[in-house]
């Protein structure tokens, strides 16, 4: 493929969707054709699987449906989306992949990384990112930052996985960290500084890793 791969994953809060948004800008403005989405989303099909396997009513969901569902989501955002853009030469920019669900499913639920794994395997279908970039904080920091505050405001109630302990979360980070050490893809963020620093530190890495100049 001669298209250009990039996920961002972190925790809630994180702030992973604005500086995805931002580095996608900033591709365009250096003459890149690009494609932000989603996981899950992106397409139809996906974003109605986004739609059930966040909603607060589907409090009753087994831990081995939401990672189905997931699964599926990511399969038809790869072969409808990500896979036909990176064919094409784009480069892409996806908040959240495959990663996410061995933090959340594997680990923090509990289901196992070697399981996942595998599945995961299938449902991505060999297609695996240039680059990932996890943006990193403590839950405490994250939800003050993000779905607590976006429900204080009233611009949006948190979302089914969001409404989880904070416990819960903590281990979610515990498995991004895990991944982290393990897959020399994955860079680590510290998300806690301001978003300029943020920024700076991922243009760095873009650049050093993908042999491109971002500025």
């Amino acid at each position: 493929m001669e298209g250009i791969f990039i996920t961002f994953e972190g925790i809630e809060g994180s702030g992973k969707s604005t500086v995805a948004g931002r580095i996608e800008k900033l591709f365009r403005e250096a003459g890149y054709r690009t494609v932000l989405t989603r996981d899950p989303g992106g397409n139809e099909i996906s974003e109605s699987i986004r739609k059930i396997v966040l909603n607060p009513e589907s409090d009753r969901m087994n831990e081995r449906t939401e990672l189905l569902l997931y699964l599926a989501g990511r399969a038809q955002l790869v072969e409808e989306i990500i896979r036909p853009a990176l064919e094409r030469g784009k480069v892409v920019l996806c908040d959240r992949f495959f990663d996410a669900t061995t933090a959340y499913q594997g680990w923090a639920r509990g289901l196992g990384e070697d399981v996942v794994g595998e599945l995961n395997s299938f449902a991505i279908n060999g297609l695996v990112p240039h680059l990932t970039l996890l943006l990193d904080l403590t839950v405490e920091e994250g939800f003050r930052r993000g779905p607590h505050r976006r429900e204080a405001a009233g611009t949006r109630g948190r979302d089914r996985l969001e409404l989880e302990s904070e416990a819960f979360h903590r281990s979610v980070r515990e498995g991004y960290l895990r991944i982290a050490k393990r897959e020399e893809r994955v860079v680590v963020i510290d998300a806690a500084r301001t978003l300029e620093d943020v920024e700076r530190e991922i243009i760095g890495n873009i650049n050093a890793r993908l042999g491109v100049q971002l500025k």
